[in-house]
């Protein structure tokens, strides 16, 4: 009897899950046919975009844009919230809440593509620094892509109850935009949200894949300023000095030995020294080397193990040159960091079911974790404790990816000058995954 029972429950859960799928499947076919009516808009909206890049912190023009897209959609829109971000809410009947948030920032980069609608934008920076300035991080396809969801999503407003809670984030880049969202009341002041869900595009995928992966997927991002002192003097002189320079070096070294004997290969971590400056003369030996570094991480009892070796290591380096106490190396670890961007695995699940159901399952890459950041995972760390999960949208034409590993070459990275998406299939692709997710997620 037992037995019968069990057969019969799991009869019944596999029937249901049958019927869900089934009904997905229908909506999946409207999803696809309204996407495809978006995206032409969108492309367009892309290449403005591309056109008219901005800063970190200066995405004045930019939000307003961005507000416009979502007053014209129905979306009761929030300007200027903790700084140029722009919040929108549509209420579709009860139901869960669904967080989508693009960034919108550009970089200081002199773009070199043969684009018609290649920036040719100058600006300054906050340090009144005249730079070029390029979308070489694809932020113009994660806002057209975000603004052709929002709109298939209202669109097709009929099949899904909930509300949606988007956000166009300013400063990315700085990993300054979703801290300061949240610092503004993100979580309180509007719909607390049941999911948060991004992109970031991959010139590593081919366009028309997604990239998912339950887990870890960007690194957190720590960065520390190491001041070497010494005993100046004469170059031709060293044994009257304590060379700031030979501490330094020795301090480089060393470094790499934290993370090779100190950490657990299983716990991924990075210890780059990018910045070293000390002397002013090839004859003189200097008082003092200056070292910038960037620590990349996924585990936080792993980086403050690592820090405080870095600290160990950089004083013995010192005492063994004979400095004295009272001149030890500085550490200074700056309080600004972006933490990991940690996917939730049951959430991931669910996105590779419904992506699959939208794309096809072999459309669907897993990526393994990648040791850059992005400060999409702040969001996940509140006291709200929300699922997120950010995705990679595939953006290489699929043409040039064959062609480029037949000939053994690498398609331009991100923040390259020469980054050239494959912009209509990246854009379709995500509207169509995104929308698919929410509809999704919505209909539990």
């Amino acid at each position: 009897m037992k037995i019968l029972q069990m057969t019969s429950k799991l009869f019944l859960i596999l029937v249901a899950m049958s019927i869900q799928i089934s009904a997905f499947a229908q909506i999946a076919e409207k999803i696809n046919k309204e996407a495809q009516k978006q995206t032409a808009y969108s492309i367009k909206l892309c290449k403005h975009l591309h056109q008219n890049p901005e800063l970190s912190f200066q995405e004045f023009e930019t939000a307003k844009r961005m507000a416009t897209e979502l007053k014209n959609a129905g979306f009761e829109v929030t300007s200027n919230f903790g700084g140029n971000s722009v919040v929108g809410v549509f209420k579709n009947g009860e139901g869960p809440v669904i967080m989508l948030r693009t960034d919108m920032d550009a970089l200081p980069i002199e773009e070199k593509t043969d684009f018609e609608f290649a920036s040719i934008k100058i600006a300054e920076t906050l340090d009144g620094d005249e730079v070029a300035v390029m979308h070489a991080c694809g932020h113009d396809i994660h806002m057209s892509t975000w603004t052709g969801t929002v709109r298939t999503l209202v669109a097709l407003k009929n099949e899904w109850r909930g509300t949606l809670l988007v956000i166009a984030q300013q400063a990315e880049e700085f990993s300054g935009g979703a801290g300061e969202a949240i610092e503004a009341g993100l979580f309180t002041k509007f719909p607390t949200p049941d999911y948060a869900l991004a992109y970031h595009i991959n010139p590593e995928l081919e366009a028309g894949k997604i990239g998912l992966v339950g887990g870890p997927v960007f690194a957190g991002v720590k960065t520390a300023e190491i001041t070497v002192y010494g005993k100046g003097g004469h170059g031709a002189y060293p044994e009257k000095c304590i060379d700031p320079i030979v501490i330094a070096s020795r301090i480089v070294i060393n470094l790499q030995t934290i993370v090779s004997r100190e950490i657990s290969p299983l716990e991924p971590i990075v210890v780059t020294v990018g910045s070293i400056h000390g002397g002013t003369r090839p004859n003189i030996i200097p008082d003092e080397v200056k070292m910038e570094l960037t620590l990349r991480y996924y585990s936080d009892a792993a980086i403050e193990k690592t820090i405080s070796a870095i600290k160990r290591v950089s004083k013995s380096a010192a005492q063994m040159a004979g400095m004295p106490d009272d001149k030890l190396p500085n550490v200074f670890v700056s309080p600004v960091e972006t933490p990991p961007v940690l996917n939730n695995a049951e959430l991931s699940k669910k996105i590779d079911q419904f992506a699959s159901e939208i794309i096809g399952a072999e459309n669907i890459v897993e990526t393994s974790p990648a040791m850059v950041g992005e400060d999409f995972g702040k969001y996940g760390r509140t006291p709200e404790n929300i699922p997120i999960c950010l995705m990679w949208l595939g953006s290489t034409n699929s043409d040039l990816m064959k062609q480029l590993n037949a000939e053994g070459k690498k398609t331009f990275p991100l923040h390259s000058p020469k980054l050239n998406p494959d912009y209509e299939k990246t854009i379709e692709t995500g509207i169509k995954v995104m929308t698919g997710n929410v509809i999704g997620l919505l209909s539990e």
